[in-house]
């Protein structure tokens, strides 16, 4: 009778429930208990010596076939059962991370108008509550208290029925976008140009509902809630609240959205119901929504203080640390464009007029002026710019560039706001966190 070797690692000092909040709060400390190294963002090589210890302890058995498993890859045995599957119905986007799910488009599938669902970035802190995955709202409640007259448990029929619906398009673009970019790098999902969207939302807006509650004079700051899990499974763990300030919550444009492009608020983004701030970062457009607490103070929940979503009060060298302290909440998105139309590294005929076209925004409110490079911005040609169909959507843009011969080219696409900001060349002010990076965007051509 053959003997089967039932003996397995020591067991590991992380738990899976440990694995995964290491990950959900200190991504760098976890990637060096588990792989042996710190730099989160550069997970290269494969799994061996210490990290490999450390993997199979954690997995309580042996990987036949670890010298081909990359050293930065969760285990799927730690990942939310439905995986990859949740990115079914999305097209060519590019996965960043499975455990939370991250994904970003590339620039050219971002030609529409309107974002389809199929090339909507994913940005999650969490898991996708089990009532999204089910597309189940029975019972669903909003709650809307703290600072205000008349707490309000509102239904979404409530919604539907008590308040004026209203459709608008909206951009939604993660603080980190672009943070890919920064040197030295830095921590968090190496977004590049696409964690940038702009769909059609309907619902109501969030000031009418405010002030069905009756805002108090004491309200200083919203805070935000949903019922996304926290990646350790703990149900009663808070994975990400944002709030803004009331003045804020207060604009005419901000949405609680059940609708996203005509069809119910999709799983990946915030089914039943998901805020829309318009301006701010996405993080501040809670997904899964049933709670705003209107506070007293400036919010302090999950995301909303240390490093998180904040930038230096000041201007600091590249790699230098600063004091949390010294760090303040990222609020308006600086003014921002995308090159959509073509490819980068399309041809174009020489010496013929060739369409370049894409999009523009600003958190500060419409783009006042758009223009083209194609000399490495030593020249600068202006872009026909559409107005938005509504504040805080997008603006198309279209320039004809001429290019005079053979050979490789850059075009750089720059926007300029109502303030008279525009887009740098180059990466803006270093943070810790890779915020608000809005340099030019530019694609390669060539001519022929």
């Amino acid at each position: 009778m053959s003997h089967i070797d039932d003996r397995r690692p020591a067991k590991s000092p992380l738990s899976p429930q440990d694995i995964r909040e290491a990950y959900a709060d200190q991504p760098d400390e976890a990637d060096r208990i588990v792989f042996g190294r710190v730099a989160h963002g550069d997970r290269r090589g494969f799994l061996k010596g210490a990290g490999l210890a450390t993997m199979t302890a954690m997995l309580g058995a042996a990987i036949p076939f670890h010298r081909y498993m990359p050293s930065g890859l969760i285990p799927a045995a730690y990942a939310q059962d439905t995986g990859i599957d949740l990115m079914t119905g999305k097209d060519g986007l590019s996965l960043l991370s499975d455990r939370p799910l991250n994904a970003e488009t590339p620039a050219h599938l971002l030609d529409d108008d309107v974002t389809p669902y199929s090339r909507h970035f994913v940005r999650f802190n969490g898991l996708v509550p089990q009532t999204a995955l089910d597309q189940n709202a029975e019972g669903w409640r909003l709650t809307i208290d703290g600072e205000v007259d008349t707490p309000l448990e509102l239904t979404i029929d409530d919604l539907k029925n008590n308040f004026e619906p209203v459709t608008r398009q909206m951009w939604l673009e993660c603080g980190g976008n672009g943070r890919a970019f920064y040197q030295p790098g830095a921590s968090g999902n190496q977004w590049s140009v696409g964690a940038i969207a702009n769909a059609e939302w309907t619902g109501v807006r969030l000031r009418d509902v405010l002030d069905a509650a009756g805002v108090k004079p004491s309200a200083v700051y919203t805070a935000h809630y949903g019922n996304d899990v926290h990646l350790s499974g703990d149900v009663e763990k808070v994975v990400i609240s944002r709030g803004v300030p009331i003045e804020k919550a207060m604009e005419p444009e901000n949405m609680i959205a059940w609708a996203m492009n005509g069809e119910p608020v999709p799983a990946l983004h915030g089914f039943p119901l998901r805020l829309l701030i318009g301006g701010y970062p996405g993080s501040a457009s809670q997904k899964f929504l049933n709670r705003i607490w209107v506070r007293n103070q400036v919010h302090d929940g999950p995301k909303m203080t240390g490093y998180s979503y904040r930038l230096p009060a000041y201007p600091v060298a590249p790699g230098i640390e600063v004091p949390e302290e010294d760090m303040e909440i990222l609020t308006v998105m600086p003014v921002k464009s995308l090159i959509t139309f073509p490819e980068s590294g399309a041809q174009a005929p020489v010496g013929q007029p060739t369409e370049i076209r894409g999009h523009a925004w600003a958190g500060a409110g419409d783009v006042a002026a758009m223009h083209v490079s194609v000399d490495f911005g030593q020249t600068w040609q202006e872009a026909a710019l559409d107005a938005p169909p509504n504040k805080y959507a997008w603006q198309r843009w279209r320039a004809d560039i001429t290019l005079p011969e053979a050979g490789y080219y850059e075009v750089w696409a720059r926007a300029t706001d109502g303030e008279g900001k525009m887009q740098p060349p180059v990466v803006p002010g270093w943070n810790p966190r890779g915020y608000g990076n809005n340099m030019i965007h530019r694609i390669a051509v060539f001519a022929v």
